[in-house]
């Protein structure tokens, strides 16, 4: 089969020289963030990232119109009067918006994907990964799972992505404090996403096509760090939002009733992976599940054990 036939030396082949646009809700200096977009750029993908200035957790798919900033972005990595936009003067790649995911993810569409991607959008966008799991109807106010949902609904594929361990510091602790479980957790889920978007970008380059279906997300959730020392050290498991006993979801596992977010997590060293409406932020049907799984294949997805 597909999943079993390719390569990991293939799978970083094809899926190379991808446009990738990272954002966030935990703001555009946070090690997660800077995580994310380092191991992205060594992937071999053209990264910029586009988050906000200052913490914007909980703002959901809140927008407003950047103002210049009436205090220093997050650790002090631009002073008070910054203009609403910017970015770091050692790499322009690396940008901030004075406002909420949800306008970061959209400057970075419209106006940053343009200039470095020769006029064209980003092929995938990544929003996270967030510092704090968003399972079940925490998603509702995730400003994570708004940018990511924003992007989906201008065109572009898109994805969620959170991991339970970690706290919110800045980027230079990957540095200076390397073994502090932020910078562990930072290195393991960066790993995890770059396999995800690598696999999903792999696919597509394979068998041509969308990469994801038109008006969903994926919403995926990493288990905590604590027994988990590395990437490799998890599973991949397809999962649904909330349960519900009424719903048909894709056949997989023996059942067509998928697990919940929250039960895979809760289970040890596992990944989650949801399909959700971009719209409703509820779990999209059977048929959405189907070709997002079938794109997935070389993630090679677990079943819980019984």
């Amino acid at each position: 089969m597909y999943s079993t036939a390719l390569s990991l030396s293939l799978l970083c082949a094809l899926a190379s020289a991808s446009n990738i646009l990272v954002t966030n809700d935990d703001g555009w200096a946070t090690a997660q963030i800077r995580q994310q977009f380092d191991a992205l750029s060594s992937a071999g993908h053209n990264v910029v990232l586009s988050a906000p200035a200052l913490n914007q957790s909980g703002k959901s798919s809140l927008s407003t119109t950047p103002k210049p900033l009436t205090q220093p972005c997050e650790f002090n990595t631009c002073p008070t009067g910054s203009p609403a936009m910017g970015f770091n003067a050692s790499n322009p790649r690396l940008n901030y918006v004075n406002g909420y995911p949800v306008d970061a993810a959209r400057y970075g569409i419209q106006t940053l994907a343009p200039k470095y991607y020769a006029g064209a959008q980003p092929d995938f966008v990544v929003s996270g990964p967030n510092v704090g799991s968003n399972l079940g109807l925490v998603v509702l106010f995730s400003g994570t799972v708004g940018a990511a949902c924003e992007a989906a609904r201008s065109g572009v594929p898109a994805g969620a992505f959170s991991g339970v361990s970690g706290s919110e510091v800045s980027y230079t602790t990957l540095t200076t404090d390397a073994n502090a479980t932020s910078s562990v957790a930072a290195r393991i889920y960066s790993d995890l996403t770059t396999t995800f978007v690598d696999a999903l970008i792999a696919s597509a380059k394979a068998r041509p096509g969308p990469l994801l279906p038109a008006g969903v997300i994926v919403n995926v959730n990493y288990a905590a760090i604590d027994s988990c020392p590395s990437a490799a050290s998890y599973e991949w498991v397809f999962s649904r939002l909330v349960w519900n006993v009424f719903a048909t979801d894709v056949h997989t596992c023996g059942s067509d009733h998928l697990p919940t977010e929250s039960s895979v997590v809760d289970a040890g060293c596992y990944a989650s992976v949801s399909v959700l409406d971009a719209q409703s932020k509820m779990d999209a049907n059977a048929t959405m599940q189907a070709h997002v799984m079938d794109r997935l294949q070389a993630l090679s997805f677990s079943c819980l054990p019984s």
